[in-house]
């Protein structure tokens, strides 16, 4: 397809996107993805699209793209639409609904991070939600690759740890699990929720904390989660070894 030359999702990142993983043409985890897109279009004032219009649009880039075995990655993306120059979406405005797919073999081995000095902004939309205004993300992923690293924490405007540029973070300290609270400009991952609903049923004690990066260095074991990695346990962070948990096992995801 074709996007307008004045879609307010391509000049504005006026609009929502979901990733999802896809096992043999099975989008995985597909009605909490759905949901999601549902809580952001009501943050952004948008309309919800039809679930049976986005399902035939996920079935039908998958068929296109010869992604109906094996792993793969799916795009949803919900735009608001063609819009007059300047900042005011027309009323009503018409949504474009458009899907696309992609190999997604798993990352190989633990990820290297670092540090990033791109800020994220704990009261953005942007950040509570997978809006298509990505370029901090974009420019705290530059740095780690350019610092030989796999991925970056990025901190949020208070100094607060929030989160990878694609993934939420975990680590194990004092044998409880951490993570950052939403209210520091955390998305609420899919698959962080899983881990979240994993450890309680584990009896891992788990906390949702505002931290400095001091913390990330007090840790015994860090990892990663998304919805194409599941759980990705995490090597170094800014050039100090970690070694991986048990616990990861424990908490990842089902295969499908």
């Amino acid at each position: 397809m074709s996007v307008a030359l004045d879609d307010r999702g391509l000049l504005l990142g006026d609009g929502l996107f979901e990733t999802l993983r896809v096992v043999d043409g099975a989008p995985v985890d597909w009605t909490a993805h759905r949901d999601r897109l549902a809580l952001g279009c009501a943050a952004l004032g948008l309309p919800a699209p039809d679930e049976p219009v986005v399902w035939a649009a996920a079935q039908s880039a998958l068929a296109d793209a010869g992604l109906q075995s094996g792993l793969a990655a799916l795009r949803i993306t919900w735009t608001a639409g063609s819009g007059g120059r300047g900042l005011d979406r027309p009323d009503p405005c018409a949504p474009v609904l458009f899907a696309t797919a992609s190999p997604a073999p798993p990352p190989v081995g633990p990820a290297r991070l670092i540090t990033a000095q791109t800020r994220r902004n704990a009261g953005s939309l942007a950040s509570r939600h997978k809006t298509l205004s990505y370029l901090d993300n974009v420019m705290a992923r530059r740095e780690a690759r350019s610092a030989g690293a796999d991925e970056a924490v990025m901190l949020n405007t208070e100094g607060h740890v929030a989160c990878a540029a694609a993934a939420n973070l975990f680590w194990i300290a004092e044998g409880r699990l951490w993570t950052p609270a939403l209210d520091c400009g955390v998305l609420a991952g899919v698959t962080r929720a899983q881990v979240l609903a994993r450890a309680a049923q584990a009896g891992l004690e788990v906390v949702e904390t505002a931290c400095g990066p001091d913390s990330l260095q007090r840790a015994e074991a860090v990892f990663l989660t998304n919805s194409l990695i599941g759980v990705r346990a995490v090597a170094s962070l800014d050039g100090r070894s970690l070694a991986p948990s048990p616990w990861l096992v424990v908490l990842s995801p089902s295969e499908t």
